[in-house]
């Protein structure tokens, strides 16, 4: 019969080129493969009832001792070591004791890490970032307390280090029974940012309300000094009164 000819069938010439062409794109073989890198196809499979999945390429792996367990399924012993890591970068980023470098005088104080970690964490980071450096303190009240830790210098501006505001820390034990007690300033339940103040009498009606981090441990001569500063109508010192800096330890 007649005959004109279509494709080749299987088997053929022609599906041989094509198969042919496609090892040679696998394996760099054809033209230019004598002065050109091969190519470095990924085959990726995943085991046999194990958590794990496989990456295989032709190339040698830089660390012959490494071994990728990312994606197995930690043991016990891991996760001991992992939160054990984890404490002690947190402990890193906090402190025991911090002193405050002001115009009046410095004002030692013993934080609470333990009892409030994040509190502490936040306070911390910010005064070791330069935070409070310059920071007025912008409300004093005689016979109350003296408040601080705004940068905006009006009561209506800070943040804490994670953005925003973090609940409170609140313990049954640590309260406003005493001058010279360290709290955090805050608009309602859980709005901590970056506002402190410290106490110059017993304040207990802020038990339950305010976070108790930390006590001073010397320099209560200057928190007398600033509380005794002129102050507008606002209770806003007449003159600055500022943190020049923080030490921490």
């Amino acid at each position: 019969g007649g005959g004109g000819g279509g494709g080749a069938p299987p088997g053929s010439s022609a599906s041989a080129s094509a198969s042919g062409g496609l090892a040679a794109q696998l394996t760099g073989a054809g033209k230019g493969a004598a002065s050109e890198p091969d190519d470095d196809p990924t085959v990726f499979c995943t085991a046999f009832n194990r958590r794990r999945v496989y990456l295989v390429s032709r190339r040698e792996p830089t660390d012959l001792d490494a071994r990728d367990v990312q994606n197995e399924k930690p043991t016990a012993d891991d996760l001991a070591r992992r939160g054990a890591a984890d404490e002690a970068e947190r402990r890193a980023r906090v402190a025991q004791r911090a002193i405050l470098r002001t115009t009046l005088g410095d004002v030692t104080l013993a934080l609470l890490p333990d009892e409030c970690p994040r509190t502490v964490e936040n306070f911390a980071t910010h005064a070791r970032d330069g935070y409070y450096d310059g920071v007025i303190f912008h409300r004093v009240i005689k016979g109350f307390m003296i408040q601080t830790g705004d940068p905006k210098g009006d009561g209506t501006g800070g943040e804490s280090i994670w953005g925003g505001e973090f609940d409170d820390e609140l313990r049954p034990h640590l309260k406003h029974d005493r001058p010279f007690t360290l709290s955090m300033a805050n608009a309602g339940p859980n709005t901590n940012g970056s506002q402190f103040f410290i106490t110059t009498q017993p304040t207990p009606w802020l038990d339950g309300k305010h976070t108790v981090f930390g006590r001073v441990a010397a320099g209560m001569d200057t928190c007398s000094a600033i509380e005794q500063v002129k102050c507008d109508r606002f209770d806003k010192p007449l003159q600055d009164v500022k943190i020049l800096s923080i030490d921490l330890s």
